[in-house]
């Protein structure tokens, strides 16, 4: 078991939550669904066939007493969301019919379900392609105000609690927008900023990373980080938001007291980040993927960003340990969106 996440689940104990996993029937999420409701951090939702979702219940032992099983096709709910997604400008000609079909699919359904409220987060991703599992949510859920596109994060629970904060620290964005602009990358950073205040209650540090160290080179790709780092600076200083920020930075000097310290030393954030934005896709999903498996690392994520509900996009092939963590962590997050976003949590 993660050494963060059990502050996480004791923290959501106090306030337990409902969580929907479009994907009911893969065996993780229904172990992970079995976890969740064991601990009592709250009400999991299975969706899919409920023969489908209760067999596969029975191979792994998990009892479905606590937990919801909703089968969108059937659901009393359908004839709700129907009218709700036609009123939509992309899906405004579809017509009823073909409206409950995409509505019949669990991924849509789970959308709208936590869109208006009968949910408080959502899971998904154990066993879709992440295209199949982005697209309804973008879709349907609203955007939290001022941000135009969708991004993630993910939290790493590192062993060496000389890194980040006492071993937490996240990563941004691993999973969404390949080729960050300068304003995309100053939204990451601060909307990962909020993630890691709400998560940890500690000042969110956030480095921008580069291969140099303010203005070592002068090459695009590094004006941008240090064009990123200074309208950050300005939108959390106008939002009143309590982070410090610094950039750009090489990813030693970001987390390394003792070089920070000879490469940086007058900054507030080298050697002690806790939030790290790179530059594009390609540097933060590999960085990920090589911490967890060569560091042993607990990732939890993808946390989308920008949305107004929260959402997870697990990678594929996801533990139940992972499931049950992000899980845990998305319901903790609905409790400070309603608090962050109030205007975004009334039906």
């Amino acid at each position: 078991m993660s050494r963060f996440i059990e502050t996480v689940y004791e923290n959501l104990k106090l306030h337990p939550k409902r969580v929907v996993f479009p994907e009911g029937a893969e065996p993780a999420v229904v172990r992970a669904a079995g976890r969740f409701a064991k601990l009592g951090l709250g009400t999991p939702v299975l969706l899919g066939a409920r023969d489908a979702v209760e067999k596969a219940a029975k191979s792994a032992r998990v009892d479905l007493q606590y937990i919801g099983i909703v089968d969108p096709a059937k659901s009393s709910e359908m004839e709700t969301f129907i009218p709700r997604l036609e009123k939509l400008k992309r899906y405004r000609d579809l017509g009823p019919k073909q409206a409950r079909e995409i509505l019949s699919q669990p991924n849509y359904f789970a959308a709208m379900m936590v869109q208006y409220n009968l949910v408080d987060s959502l899971v998904v991703g154990a066993g879709l392609t992440p295209v199949s599992t982005l697209r309804p949510l973008i879709q349907l859920i609203q955007p939290l105000p001022g941000i135009s596109t969708i991004s993630s994060c993910q939290m790493l629970d590192i062993s060496n609690k000389r890194y980040g904060e006492r071993g937490v620290i996240f990563f941004a964005d691993c999973a969404v927008i390949p080729e960050p602009t300068v304003d995309q990358l100053a939204n990451i950073a601060i909307e990962t900023g909020k993630v890691c205040r709400q998560l940890t209650a500690n000042k969110p540090r956030v480095a921008f990373l580069s291969y140099s160290n303010k203005g070592g080179s002068q090459r695009p790709a590094v004006q941008k980080m240090a064009a990123a780092t200074a309208l950050a600076k300005q939108r959390a200083h106008e939002a009143g938001l309590e982070m410090e920020i610094d950039g750009e930075m090489q990813a030693d000097t970001a987390i390394v007291p003792d070089l920070a310290a000879i490469k940086a030393h007058d900054s507030l954030v080298a050697g002690k980040a806790n939030v790290l934005v790179f530059p594009d896709l390609s540097s933060a999903n590999i960085a990920s993927k090589l911490v967890k498996h060569l560091a042993g690392a607990d990732v939890y994520g993808q946390f989308l960003l920008g949305l107004s509900r929260p959402c997870v996009d697990l990678s594929r092939g996801a533990s139940d340990d992972e499931i049950l963590g992000v899980a845990a962590t998305a319901g903790l997050l609905a409790i400070q969106y309603r608090e962050l976003y109030p205007e975004r949590t009334v039906v």
